[in-house]
């Protein structure tokens, strides 16, 4: 499991926990799949900033490695 620190590891439709700024004092986490990268550098300490397909933005905290799909498919 990679932990969201680098941005060329983060892609949109990947499935992702991160934490919500609410939540950064209690570091909950919240799962959900990438929509948009709003981190522009290419690594940030505290994990890349994304927006999720609900809407909700915080950082990547980890990237949950899911089935490989082949090109074929």
């Amino acid at each position: 499991m990679k932990d969201g620190k680098n941005r060329k590891d983060i892609r949109p439709g990947l499935e992702v926990d991160i934490v919500l700024k609410k939540d950064q004092p209690t570091g909950k986490l919240t799962r959900g799949f990438v929509k948009d990268i709003l981190t522009n550098s290419p690594t940030h300490p505290h994990g890349i900033k994304v927006r999720l397909r609900d809407g909700q933005v915080g950082r990547v905290q980890a990237i949950l490695e899911g089935p490989q799909v082949s090109d074929n498919q």
